[in-house]
This record gives structure tokens, sequence and C-alpha cells, in this order.
């Protein structure tokens, strides 16, 4: 077994949300999915609102995003992302909220030009991922949901 690492790091614009060295990440992208182990090839893309799931050794750390940047060259991976969080600081009800608010918005808006809607529809996004990782995250931890 190799005993390269991934330097990871994730940062938003407010914050650093985790920086550690990893095994690997598999982060979705634009165009579907992505797994970057060490001495993968240099990689740029545009990630979208999901789950990412980063492993460390036996550990697995999942974080959820709204999108972003992604950078891998020389065993460093960089995420530019909009917004991130760890799935275990997921209110469910604030998410689920959120969300519902979006759904309105968009329900309401009879005439909303096409950059209205596409912040709606990215509200909408995130806060289905959100919602989607926190439950899959409690599911896994044997968490009971509402």
């Amino acid at each position: 077994m190799s005993t390269q690492k991934i330097k990871f790091k994730i940062v938003t614009p407010e914050r650093s949300v985790f920086e550690q060295e990893i095994d690997q990440a598999t982060l979705p992208v634009s165009d579907g999915e992505v797994t970057i182990l060490p001495n993968h090839r240099s990689y740029i893309a545009a990630l979208k609102a999901g789950e990412i799931v980063l492993k460390d050794g036996g550990e697995e750390i999942s974080l959820v995003t709204s999108g972003g940047f992604i950078e891998f060259n020389d065993n460093a991976l960089v995420v530019l992302a909009d917004t991130a969080e760890h799935a275990e600081e997921i209110d469910m009800q604030r998410a689920e909220e959120a969300r519902k608010r979006a759904e309105e918005l968009k329900k309401q808006k009879v005439t909303m030009d096409e950059m209205e809607y596409a912040k709606v529809a990215a509200a909408i996004e995130k806060h289905a991922a959100r919602i989607r990782v926190a439950r899959k995250r409690r599911a896994k931890h044997g968490i009971k949901i509402d």
C-alpha cells in the first residue's frame, strides 16, 4: 500500500474549512464525480453542489459544498468553494426551511430574469445537497432523523 498522501485544503470566502493530509478524495464535479488518489495527473474542474468524501486510513470525512473549483497538482488538492461545511454541522431543520423558502420564491416570481432564476436555482440545489448529505451521514451513523 502506498504511503503517499494528498495535501488537502478546502476554503470558502469566509474561512478555511478543513486542511489535512488524506489518502483520497471523491468530489462532485460538473461532469460527474472524480476520485483523486496520490500521483493523479494534474486536474482542474468546476465543483458542483454535493458531497465531498475524504478518506484517511479507516476514517471517512464528509463535507458538503455548494460549488466552486478544484485544482490538483503535485499531490496537493485545493478546493475553492462557494460554501462548505462538515456534514455533522448541518442543522436539518434550518436546511429544510431554507430549501422550502427558495422553492416558494421560485413559485411566487412570475417574471424572473435569468440572473434571478439562476440564484434561486443555485439556492435550491445548495440546500437540497445539504439535506441529502446530512441524511446520508446520519443514517450511516444510526442517528434518527425526524
